[in-house]
């Protein structure tokens, strides 16, 4: 299992900006156990009690770039009211439509690259439809909606070398606020 100070931080936007490659299959075991080391690194930062001990931040999206993989692979941990995980393993995603409907994070967007508080709404799509490959190389078709939606997004961004600071508007932090839902 890899720690917090494994997470890439945003000086290291050389690593951080690189577009990730196209993962082939088979998967080999590294990749796998990576993966499955991301989830369970998600969904122990989301136990308050873990966390706080351990002193880590809290997150519901990991990629593979951001522990210095340049494959094209992230994981989604949700954890929901009933304590229960919505999860998700993503290899090569891509994003087929989405909703005309745009909404943005009211507290902010985060990210575990990010290490700050970051003033500004990223406009993202209220529902994307998204085709990817699970770890054992079965195409799947999903079609998610709200936080999930904006963790979709969030990762693909990252695997294509953009961290979601770059989606703000630099002169106007808020610009097109009204013409956008907030969640």
């Amino acid at each position: 299992m890899f720690n917090q100070s494994d997470i890439l931080d945003e000086k290291n936007s050389k690593v951080l900006r690189q577009k990730s490659k196209e993962v082939t299959f088979p998967l080999d075991d590294e990749d796998i156990s990576l993966i499955n080391n991301m989830i369970m690194y998600l969904r122990l930062s989301q136990d308050e009690e873990y966390a706080t001990k351990n002193n880590i931040r809290a997150g519901m999206g990991l990629s593979a770039v951001q522990l210095g993989v340049l494959k094209r692979y992230f994981v989604i941990s949700y954890k929901n009211e009933d304590g229960t995980f919505e999860e998700y393993k993503v290899i090569n995603p891509k994003i087929i439509s989405n909703s005309e409907e745009q909404i943005y994070v009211e507290e902010g967007e985060g990210c575990l690259s990010i290490n700050r508080y970051v003033e500004g709404i990223v406009p993202r799509y209220a529902r994307v439809s998204v085709e990817y490959y699970d770890e054992f190389g079965n195409k799947k078709n999903v079609r998610v909606r709200e936080e999930i939606a904006v963790a979709f997004q969030h990762e693909i961004d990252h695997l294509n070398g953009i961290l979601f600071i770059d989606r703000i508007d630099k002169k106007n932090p808020y610009k097109n606020k009204e013409n956008m839902r907030s969640i």
